[in-house]
């Protein structure tokens, strides 16, 4: 955890503040009165394996109004409308960002999504306290990320073990090798691989085709950032990577569904 870039440790010290305060205006006993009610997890993995498994583009549609690399990307920035649009246009499932001081997300962007179509939402966002993972499933996620490179291995197998308790499924993202050693600790099915260096921003699709050769065939490879033409996405089925996830290039679009379309000829 010495090697965390700067970036994600002001996220992360600002995430622990956030938490705090959560804490402190509502109790895991009353999320837990909110579970108790809520829809059952609508099978994030299976939707992406079973896609996968036909070799067709298992696609994480991404909700994301800004980054801290690129600032706003999208000013006409509405939740529902995008989910749908995604829905209607062949997304496997989607992605919401919820972290409001780097990523200009919301907890009600992730409900709003997940209300506007039938499709498993993950809640992406930075986990570093089980009650988090208890938030989210009281929000309606059916998935949950663990950033390896965030995470101590106790703090990254105790939130893997909330999860599952809780009926949710685990996105688990890596950047490098070492990461991916520490991931693959974890009995969980998805495998993120995450081609932007956290350190200069910079991405590379080789990121996803250097790490894949470690992933067990039980397991399924999803590559994350820099996807923006056919040739990227050729390049990944040629290696037999059939699950992405991606934002940009669908929200830098007019209509995000249509770009999805467009890119992944569907």
């Amino acid at each position: 955890m010495t090697d965390t870039p700067d970036i994600l440790k002001k996220i992360l010290a600002t995430k622990e503040q956030e938490v705090a305060k959560r804490k402190s205006r509502m109790s895991i006993a009353d999320l837990a009165d909110i579970i108790s009610d809520a829809e059952a997890p609508r099978g994030f993995a299976r939707a992406l394996q079973d896609k996968a498994l036909t070799k067709k583009p298992a696609i994480i549609a991404e909700v994301k109004k800004a980054s801290p690399s690129k600032g706003v990307i999208r000013e006409n920035f509405k939740p529902l409308e995008i989910a749908q649009d995604y829905a209607m246009n062949g997304a496997t499932c989607l992605s919401v960002l919820t972290d409001k001081e780097y990523f200009q997300g919301g907890e009600v962007n992730l409900q709003l999504a997940r209300q506007a179509c039938p499709l498993p939402a993950l809640r992406k966002d930075f986990m570093i306290d089980p009650y988090q993972i208890h938030e989210s499933r009281a929000l309606g996620a059916d998935c949950i990320l663990l950033i390896v490179a965030a995470l101590s291995d106790t703090q990254m197998h105790e939130l893997a073990d909330t999860t599952k308790e809780l009926g949710m499924d685990i996105l688990v993202e890596v950047h490098d090798k070492a990461e991916m050693e520490r991931a693959l600790t974890l009995d969980t099915p998805l495998m993120g691989i995450n081609n932007r260096d956290l350190r200069n921003f910079e991405t590379s699709l080789q990121t996803t085709l250097d790490l894949k050769a470690m992933v067990p065939s039980d397991r399924l490879v999803i590559t994350e950032s820099g996807i923006h033409t056919p040739d990227d996405i050729k390049l990944m089925m040629d290696n037999e990577v059939y699950a992405f996830l991606v934002g940009e290039a669908f929200m830098r679009a007019e209509h995000p569904g249509a770009k999805m379309r467009e890119l992944f000829s569907l």
